[in-house]
């Protein structure tokens, strides 16, 4: 049609022309590109809008923590203690609660309690080494109770009540590659046996 591209018009109007020039996007549709280093009186000339060479003008490369020389705060901050990694992570489980338990017919007296039980009824939370049974509050009922430790309080508190507890935990023993115990483990037996000489 000689570069033109016939359109319906109105009902009563009949049928308008409409030329390929004319199509176009509406207005704000599309934002043009902004043109970087092509002169200072664009006010994006020469470093682009960066304002500095080097790593700061880089995509994807940023100076974390940097302070313009100054010592950084992660550096001023003061560090204390550490993690021990041959620590024992127990979850820690007193008496009372286990007594609300009891009451609140969570736990059965009658039945054999161990750390999944413990669990099951919400009294213990997730850990590497275990529950370990302390003696904060009191108990009366008669519990039969498997953990992987006790202090002497608690323990002493359930035989009380004409309970029993059982612990189950063993410290590991690090050993190096040929099997045998190891420097810390070695030490430690030697210091024992000295000890023992000592008292005798």
């Amino acid at each position: 049609m000689g570069g033109r591209v016939a359109a319906f018009g109105l009902p009563g109007y009949g049928e308008v022309i409409m030329k390929l020039n004319q199509i176009a996007n509406n207005p704000g549709a599309h934002k043009r590109k902004d043109k970087l280093g092509r002169g200072s009186s664009s006010g994006l000339g020469k470093t682009s809008g960066r304002g500095v060479k080097g790593a700061k003008a880089r995509t994807g490369n940023q100076v974390h923590g940097f302070e313009g020389g100054q010592m950084p705060l992660h550096m001023r901050m003061p560090k204390r203690g550490f993690r021990n990694i041959f620590g024992t992570d127990f979850a820690e489980v007193n008496l009372n609660r286990i007594q609300k338990a009891i009451d609140n017919k969570k736990l059965k007296a009658g039945e054999k309690i161990t750390e999944d039980v413990l669990r099951k009824a919400g009294l213990a939370h997730k850990s590497r080494d275990g529950v370990r049974l302390l003696g904060k509050g009191s108990i009366t009922a008669k519990i039969e109770i498997e953990v992987a430790g006790a202090s002497a309080s608690a323990k002493e508190a359930v035989e009380k009540a004409g309970g029993s507890v059982t612990t189950t935990y063993q410290k590991k023993v690090y050993s190096n590659k040929k099997g045998e115990p190891g420097k810390r483990q070695t030490r430690r037996a030697e210091a024992t046996k000295k000890r023992e000489a000592r008292k005798a």
